[in-house]
C-alpha cells in the first residue's frame, strides 16, 4: 500500500478527479480529510469511500476561504495527529465555456477563476506547510492542466490561473525544499471528468469526457499514443498518487502532463 499510515487532505473530492482520487487514496491506504464546497456531494464521496473500508473525515469547504483552509488542515491534525499529503485539486472552468469569447468575459468570471485556481492554492499550501514541517516534511500536489504548456482556444482566463497554479509550484518546491516539502502538479489534458465542464447541478458519472462520448477509436484521436481505450479519470488519479507517495521522494517543483498521450511532445511529422 502505497499511502500506508499517510494522512491526506484533498479539495474538491465532491466529484471528477477529486473523488477518483479519494477512493484510490484510500485503497493505498490513506486516511482522508476530503472536502467540497458542495456538501451533498462530499457527502456521496464519503460514503464511497466508507463503502469500501475507507478513513474519512469530509467537510464543507470553500477553497477561497482562508478560514476554511485552516479548518481543513487543523482537520487533519486534530483527527488523525498529523499531515503527510496536501492535494489542492479543486478548480473551475469559466461557465459558459466554450461558447464566451475573450471580449465577452466578465470582469467576475474573470476574477472568480483566478480566485478559486489560484487563490486557493495559496490558501491551501500556506496553511498545509505549519503542519507538514511539524510532521518532518511531505507532498504538495497540486491539479494543474496542460493548457498552462499549450494554447487552446476560448481558455484564457483557465490557462492564465493554470500558468500561475504551475509557477507558484516551482517557487514552492525551492522555498519549502529546505523542510522537506516537495511540491509538484499533474497536468492533465485528456481524461477529465464530464461533471468539469458540465452545470454545477449535473449528475455526477465518474466517467472521463472520452468515455462518455461513446466507443472508442483511437484512429480518430488526435494523440500520436494510440491505445485501444480512451483515457480515464484513474490515469489521471495514479499521477497524483506517484507524487504523494514515498515513489516520488526526490521530485519537486515539477509539472507533469499526465494524459497527453504525446500531444505535448511539439510538432511532429506524420509520414
Amino acid at each position: 500500500m502505497r499511502l500506508k499510515d499517510k494522512v491526506v487532505v484533498i479539495t474538491g473530492a465532491g466529484a471528477g478527479l477529486g473523488r477518483e482520487c479519494a477512493l484510490l487514496f484510500a485503497e493505498q491506504g490513506a486516511s482522508l480529510v476530503a472536502t467540497d464546497i458542495d456538501d451533498e456531494r462530499i457527502a456521496a464521496t464519503e460514503a464511497a469511500v466508507s463503502e469500501k473500508g475507507g478513513r474519512i473525515v469530509a467537510l464543507t469547504a470553500d477553497v477561497t476561504s482562508e478560514a476554511d483552509a485552516r479548518r481543513t488542515v487543523a482537520a487533519a491534525v486534530e483527527g488523525y495527529g498529523k499531515l503527510d499529503v496536501m492535494f489542492c485539486n479543486a478548480g473551475i472552468q469559466v461557465p459558459g465555456y466554450p461558447d464566451v469569447k475573450f471580449e465577452d468575459f466578465t470582469e467576475e468570471q474573470w476574477r472568480r477563476t483566478l480566485d478559486v485556481n489560484v487563490t486557493g492554492v495559496f490558501f491551501g499550501c500556506k496553511h498545509a506547510v505549519p503542519a507538514l514541517r511539524a510532521n518532518g516534511g511531505g507532498s504538495i500536489v497540486v491539479t494543474s492542466s496542460a493548457v498552462a504548456y499549450a494554447s487552446a482556444r476560448r481558455l484564457a482566463p483557465y490557462a492564465t490561473s493554470k500558468g500561475a497554479v504551475n509557477a507558484l509550484v516551482r517557487s514552492l518546491a525551492v522555498d519549502l525544499g529546505e523542510y522537506g516539502i516537495r511540491v509538484n502538479a499533474i497536468c492533465p489534458l485528456h481524461g477529465m471528468s464530464t461533471n468539469f465542464l458540465s452545470p454545477a447541478d449535473a449528475a455526477v458519472t465518474g466517467l472521463s469526457m472520452e468515455e462518455a462520448r461513446g466507443a472508442w477509436d483511437p484512429r480518430k484521436s488526435g494523440m500520436p499514443l494510440k491505445l485501444d481505450r480512451p483515457p480515464t479519470l484513474r490515469d489521471n488519479a495514479l499521477a497524483a498518487l506517484f507524487l504523494a507517495s514515498d515513489d516520488s521522494a526526490y521530485m519537486s517543483g515539477q509539472c507533469i502532463a499526465t494524459t497527453d498521450g504525446g500531444v505535448l511532445g511539439g510538432l511532429y511529422l506524420d509520414y
